[in-house]
């Protein structure tokens, strides 16, 4: 009787595999996720064989070569022409394109003044500037501030009153403090922290700073 009953039982080989009725049903199975890897892996391989209309509008545009435009600008004294993309900022254009580094990137948000330089003699944060609206502009940096070797008077100054400590925000403080002498805004040390609030130092010489614009203004 006991091999009767060993004789009628299915060997394991014929025994269906089990159907995993206890896990999802939605959980992919090795086949379907080898079948679908492979299909998306020949469509990025053969990509030649993908009709460009199935392309959607983003990756089409990320195709596409940004928009540039041909600018003429004097800086420090030198005309300059050069090719850049429309989304260049002054700021990136003097430190990457023509190597003037003085005028520092802080906050790039034109909250700091570090970057702050003269266009057409007026004080302008150069990194909320686009280089591609200043066509025929005249640009002052750092650089271009002395008169060879003699230094401009504010320059002269700020070493006089010892009115920098790290010096990163030194070349923005300098060309604010420029404009802000010409712009007759030095009648009180109140009235020169008023008008160069735009420009921070972290090392806190505002007031060597002060003392300084009121030297190169003449009242000291």
């Amino acid at each position: 009787m006991r091999n009767q009953q060993e004789s009628t039982e299915p060997p394991d080989s014929a025994v269906p595999p089990s159907t995993g009725a206890d896990e999802s049903s939605s959980a992919p199975t090795r086949r379907t996720f080898i079948a679908t890897t492979t299909a998306a892996g020949g469509v990025v391989v053969a990509g030649g064989l993908v009709p460009e209309a199935s392309l959607d509008g983003a990756q089409a545009a990320a195709a596409k070569a940004p928009p540039t435009s041909r600018v003429s600008l004097t800086v420090n004294g030198t005309r300059r022409t050069m090719t850049v993309d429309n989304r260049t900022s002054l700021l990136d254009l003097l430190r990457e394109h023509l190597g003037l580094v003085g005028s520092k990137k802080g906050c790039n948000a034109g909250a700091c003044g570090a970057c702050t330089v003269l266009v057409d003699g007026r004080r302008q944060n150069s990194c909320l500037t686009l280089a591609v609206r200043l066509e025929g502009a005249e640009v002052t940096t750092i650089e271009g501030l002395a008169d060879g070797d003699r230094l401009h008077p504010l320059q002269e100054a700020f070493i006089d009153q010892d009115a920098f400590q790290c010096g990163y925000c030194t070349p923005g403080q300098i060309l604010s403090g420029v404009g802000c002498i010409q712009e007759g805004r030095t009648g009180s040390p109140e009235e020169i922290r008023e008008w160069m609030s735009g420009n921070i130092c972290r090392c806190g010489c505002y007031v060597k700073i002060v003392r300084a614009v009121e030297q190169a203004a003449g009242r000291k």
